[in-house]
């Protein structure tokens, strides 16, 4: 059964939008893309998703390990071992993330060229 019909993220009160929060934001998006590519350990995943402190990536798992879009798997080996991966949830989602991810890597000449005429514009009315 599909409920998608009975959520709206435009409205503040809809749980869909943190979630929505979660998958959008900077970490959250690069982390989900990173998992797409398989199983990581943190550190990897940390590697990986050049730039995140360990903080906000143990922050960002938790998130996405709540809203059912990553599975943390605690191996209780010596050191202790721990997985992350995609759910079957998380995998849907990271596809047409990464969609968006590719268009916009594919379309970055037009967006460079689009702020390069706007500073100029800018800088000529004594913008900047």
């Amino acid at each position: 059964m599909d409920d998608g019909h009975l959520f709206d993220v435009f409205s503040k009160q809809c749980p869909s939008r943190g979630t929505l929060e979660h998958v959008t934001g900077r970490w959250g998006s690069l982390t989900i893309g990173a998992l797409y590519e398989g199983t990581l350990r943190f550190n990897e995943l940390r590697r990986r998703v050049d730039g995140v402190s360990e903080k906000m990536l143990s922050q960002t798992l938790q998130a996405l390990e709540r809203d059912g879009l990553v599975h943390r798997d605690a191996q209780p080996t010596n050191p202790p071992r721990v997985d992350y991966e995609l759910t079957p949830l998380g995998r849907a989602v990271a596809e047409r993330l990464l969609g968006l991810i590719h268009l916009v890597e594919g379309r970055m000449p037009e967006v460079l060229a689009a702020r390069e005429h706007y500073d100029s514009v800018l800088v000529s009315r004594g913008g900047l």
